[in-house]
């Protein structure tokens, strides 16, 4: 039958989406942004520092979520705390080396310019104290260094905006 398989009355083609793709969930293959793509890839392969880091940011104190090898833009971030708008970049050795450190400006100006505050600690001072480290971020979090300006009264009723 040329390839065609029937099934309840039904010509069924191959490869047509009954789970036979190699991504194992039928279907025809979706497109994925390469920065997901990327972003899967570095959260098996993370550093010594990032997992010792993550290993205390997953359960913070703060009560806040972090993320680990979040896309943002054409980016992805080492951590991510949503509520906190805040990003965590662990730098190693290779971030002072080539062209790394113009890449690491131009990725910091994208992130500030679209209301994140973007936190670089060396890989060595996580190495040297994770524990001290993941205390101050959390109470950075906790409290951040610049809050909204507080509203003073009930907001104006209509036709009284001056």
């Amino acid at each position: 039958m040329d390839g065609q398989e029937r099934v309840d009355g039904v010509t069924l083609l191959p490869d047509t989406g009954r789970g036979t793709a190699d991504g194992g969930g039928g279907g025809a293959p979706q497109a994925r942004r390469p920065e997901v793509t990327t972003a899967r890839k570095l959260r098996r392969d993370m550093s010594l520092p990032e997992v010792l880091l993550w290993q205390r940011l997953r359960g913070s104190k703060a009560g806040l979520k972090f993320r680990r090898q979040h896309p943002i833009g054409d980016y992805v971030v080492d951590f991510y705390c949503r509520e906190a708008a805040l990003v965590i970049e662990v730098d190693g050795e290779a971030h002072s080396h080539g062209d790394r450190p113009t890449r690491d400006d131009r990725r910091d100006g994208f992130l500030e310019m679209n209301g994140y505050k973007v936190l670089h600690i060396p890989a060595s001072e996580v190495l040297a104290d994770v524990d001290r480290l993941a205390d101050a971020i959390g109470a950075l979090v906790a409290s951040p260094l610049h809050h909204a300006a507080a509203r003073r009264g009930p907001p104006p009723r209509t036709g009284e905006d001056f």
